[in-house]
């Protein structure tokens, strides 16, 4: 692209939390895009760093009121919203006549069938007939997309499926036993019990064992005979998952022909990168776009890790990789370049 060619003009949406402030930095060193707008109810007409303390001295830019957004002169938004409400910025988006690239990072377009909602979610969605016309946008296996409308993934959902993907070349049925840290940040930034201090610091507390909801995403790409066993745990820690994987099955090949399979996957994935014969460590993957994937095997045992950093591959690096795919863009521009 023309270095001197015209940024795309990007908007964020609902930018006051914890994704929406990575989206924000993001878009300020990236070289083919500019960040036009952030809106925020809560924030409107005060600077963004009312909400995000670290941009003060960074931008003078000011937090708009989502009425007031100027949608003509937009080529991309970004959504940053609460699950339900996502679904609510993108048709008031369409009935303003926008036709510009959406990239939503709450999860109101993930699921190909609108009726998971209501038990996985807990709302009746209430634009069924959107759903089509978005895109599941975990770019290293859904990728090329024939829409400039992409579903965001969920942070585990895309640490779980980028590790289990490659194995329906060698297995077309097991059974998948999953145990993952996150830490608070995943919980948003409203004050919730279970997030406290007290009650997280030198803790760890499962939840939504074998519920949680970003089990149904992990499924659309699987195959229909793979089973999959969740337990989603907090972590005494701001950022980042941190997961294992373990299935004890026959395995068609040995140690080298494993690590031939991901190479083959992800060889030329830039932002997935691989750990052969051990598992990743959390530490090198917060503040990153990457996600880690290793494994190791022992006869018929095998155990895959993972780690990400839940706000930027599980949010909001991943949201601009989309949206620099959807644009035309560098593929890592803004990210690692």
């Amino acid at each position: 692209m023309d270095k001197h060619a015209a940024k795309k003009a990007i908007a964020v949406l609902h930018g006051a939390g914890y994704a929406g402030r990575e989206l924000i930095r993001i878009l300020l060193r990236h070289p083919q895009a500019a960040l036009a707008t952030v809106t925020s109810r809560t924030f409107a007409g005060k600077p963004l760093h009312h909400a995000h303390p670290d941009l003060r001295g960074i931008t003078a830019m000011v937090f708009s009121d989502p009425t007031s957004l100027d949608v003509p002169d937009l080529d991309g938004v970004l959504i940053a919203a609460e699950h339900g409400t996502g679904v609510r910025a993108v048709t008031d988006l369409l009935g303003r006549g926008f036709d510009g690239a959406i990239v939503d990072l709450s999860a109101d377009f993930r699921l190909r069938d609108p009726a998971g909602y209501a038990r996985w979610y807990g709302f009746e969605h209430p634009a069924p007939e959107l759903v089509p016309q978005f895109a599941y946008g975990l770019a290293e296996i859904t990728a090329p997309y024939t829409t400039s409308r992409i579903a965001n993934p969920g942070c585990f959902a895309t640490g779980i499926a980028l590790a289990l993907h490659p194995l329906q070349q060698v297995l077309p049925s097991y059974h998948a036993y999953i145990t993952a840290l996150t830490g608070a940040s995943g919980s948003g930034t409203r004050p919730k019990a279970t997030t406290h201090f007290p009650a997280r610091d030198s803790n760890v507390r499962a939840y939504k064992v074998l519920q949680h909801q970003h089990l149904p995403e992990v499924m659309q790409l699987l195959p229909k005979e793979t089973v999959v066993s969740l337990v989603p745990v907090s972590g005494p820690w701001t950022r980042g998952i941190w997961g294992t994987i373990q299935l004890s099955t026959p395995l068609q090949g040995s140690a080298h022909d494993l690590a031939e399979l991901y190479d083959r996957h992800y060889g030329h994935a830039p932002l997935v990168r691989l750990w052969p014969g051990r598992l990743p460590e959390l530490r090198y993957a917060v503040g990153t776009p990457f996600c880690d994937i290793g494994w190791v095997i022992n006869g018929e045992e095998l155990v895959i890790g993972f780690a990400l950093d839940n706000l930027l591959k599980g949010a909001a690096s991943q949201a601009i990789q989309n949206l620099n795919a959807v644009l035309g863009m560098a593929p890592l521009a803004g990210l690692l370049e």
